[in-house]
């Protein structure tokens, strides 16, 4: 079994939530809002915490602005 490494493991947390963060700002200069938006908990809760973005649900006005920007 690998040791844990505390360290490691909240240098990911940190740039999880930066990118989050980066993240948020970028969608929101497009004028598009994802109101799920969040790190997801469960990768949170581990004990070497390895966090996933959660995109969350958006309505398809949404997915379609998303699809805009994104091409």
């Amino acid at each position: 079994m690998a040791a844990r490494n505390p360290v490691h493991s909240a240098v990911c947390v940190r740039e999880a939530e930066e990118t989050l963060t980066e993240l948020r700002a970028a969608l929101e200069k497009a004028g598009i809002t994802l109101p799920s938006l969040r790190l997801d908990p469960a990768g949170l809760a581990r004990e070497a915490p390895c966090p996933l973005v959660e995109l969350g649900r958006c309505s398809v006005e949404t997915a379609a602005r998303l699809v805009a920007v994104l091409r």
